[in-house]
């Protein structure tokens, strides 16, 4: 499995190889309409990677089913929701020191520079299994999905013991569960929530939008608006990340399937992010009821899902949009090394796993290729890996040195990227934000301050603020 999922006690023999996952994929496509705004991408034909002998595929086997078992999170035994340990708000003032030993070897990415601002964590909530995602409810409440399949309440700063009724069968174990939750644009008016999932079986499975009605504390008339295409065994990447356009629209990640032994139609099933009649690897651009926004970029390719905005990715936990500058980034689980943060423009390709500076788990290189026309290359490259999960853009007045800046969650990194960029778009430094736990979430609060969620058995809820 990949390090995205490697629990702390797990990640030191990997983390010291440098785990990432980005590999850039595809060939140029003749249905790119947007083809000319490349940016580098890897590119690699996969059928060199078919083993000659029984001996060499025992091999590939055994070093990838050991890098599933380390990766995986065991699903945990069923913890009684009525009975979380939350404690007092906790503050705990953190500098933000140079890390040279995690600086990108990559000629893209940004050297880390020592922090401007000192930063105070506040953990608000303890006792959350696994937190995924958070969405901020009209009274102050916070909505938070537990990976585990429990859609919980934080109230007043307290975690309730009762979880939300009504949340879809969800498969759990390894990288499956509840993953992302949103509301609604206008909630207030229609009270329509938004679940991301793991739905079927572990031989057969797939990423499921379901949106329904919160009444009280129910999820009432539940309706499946999305889902992808293909099912697929195993239990590794879902993606999956929601995020709202200005014009109404919603973007959904979806991840490429898994990792090498995992097959699909004959083939590595990491090789659908090329393929532009299957969702997997994708960005999808879906209407508020699941319908297809008729200016997608392959709406009328008829060959291609008309639902698809980008492809070419491996596995997106991150997404945010910069209402100032119109902009849409996304952050990118890489293999081992290789994670990215993307600028995301619609139509375009990505490159994985064509185009990477990824490698395998088991050591040898995915492609050769770091860039090729008619591929965007990423904005940062980070090697080693820091599993990047959550993504913010900071617009709120309550830090003045942030604005504009990118907040990247890391999993491996157990802390929080801060990055500065210039006008352009392009990272120009980069700081840490070291939070001491596995970072899954990354969001701007409505009072304008950071709240990040760390993935833990005990998971906590932590407000980031300036320490006056």
């Amino acid at each position: 499995m990949l390090k995205e999922e490697l629990p702390p006690a797990s990640t030191s023999v990997l983390v010291r190889q440098g785990l990432g996952r980005h590999a850039r994929r595809g060939a140029p496509n003749p249905l790119l309409f947007r083809a000319q705004r490349a940016r580098n991408s890897k590119g690699f034909s996969l059928s060199g990677m078919h083993l000659t002998s029984n001996i060499s595929r025992l091999a590939l086997l055994t070093i990838a089913l050991a890098a599933t078992t380390l990766g995986c999170v065991a699903p945990s035994a069923p913890r009684d929701p009525a009975s979380p340990s939350p404690r007092p708000a906790v503050s705990a003032e953190v500098s933000v020191p140079p890390s040279p030993d995690i600086v990108s070897e990559s000629p893209l990415g940004a050297a880390i520079a020592q922090a401007a601002v000192n930063v105070r964590q506040v953990t608000l909530v303890e006792g959350l299994e696994h937190p995924w995602g958070m969405a901020w409810l009209p009274d102050g409440s916070i909505l938070v999905t537990e990976r585990p399949g429990r859609l919980r309440v934080i109230r007043n700063g307290r975690l309730e013991p009762q979880a939300i009724a009504g949340v879809p069968p969800v498969l759990t174990g390894g990288q499956a569960g509840l993953l992302d939750i949103t509301l609604h644009p206008n909630f207030a008016a229609n009270q329509w929530v938004y679940l991301s999932f793991a739905a079927g079986t572990p031989e057969a499975n797939r990423t499921r939008v379901v949106r329904a009605r919160l009444v009280g504390n129910a999820l009432q008339t539940p309706q499946v608006i999305l889902e992808v295409n293909q099912a697929k065994s195993g239990t590794q990447h879902f993606g999956s990340r929601f995020l709202w356009l200005p014009d109404g629209t919603l973007l959904v990640s979806i991840g490429d399937g898994g990792n090498p032994p995992v097959s699909l139609e004959g083939d590595l099933i990491r090789r659908q992010a090329q393929n532009l009649n299957s969702y997997l690897g994708k960005i999808l651009r879906i209407n508020e009821d699941g319908s297809i926004p008729p200016d997608n970029p392959f709406a009328n390719a008829g060959n291609a899902q008309p639902a698809i905005w980008s492809y070419g990715h491996r596995n997106i936990q991150g997404m945010a949009f910069d209402p100032v500058t119109n902009r849409v980034w996304a952050t990118e689980h890489g293999s081992r090394g290789g994670d990215e943060l993307n600028l995301i423009e619609p139509g375009q390709n990505y490159g994985w796993p064509i185009v990477t500076h990824s490698r395998e788990y088991f050591g040898g290189e995915i492609s050769q290729e770091r860039s090729r026309p008619g591929m965007v290359d990423p904005r940062q490259v980070w090697t080693p890996a820091i599993a990047p999960a959550g993504l913010a853009v900071y617009r709120g007045d309550r830090v003045p040195q942030w604005q504009g800046d990118l907040f990247a969650g890391g999993l491996v990194d157990r802390g929080i990227r801060q990055l500065k960029l210039d006008a352009a778009g392009n990272v120009v430094s980069q700081q840490q934000i070291s939070i001491g736990q596995r970072v899954r979430d990354v969001r701007q609060g409505p009072d304008g301050l950071l709240y990040v969620l760390t993935d833990d058995r005990n998971g906590r809820l932590v407000r980031l603020e300036p320490a006056s």
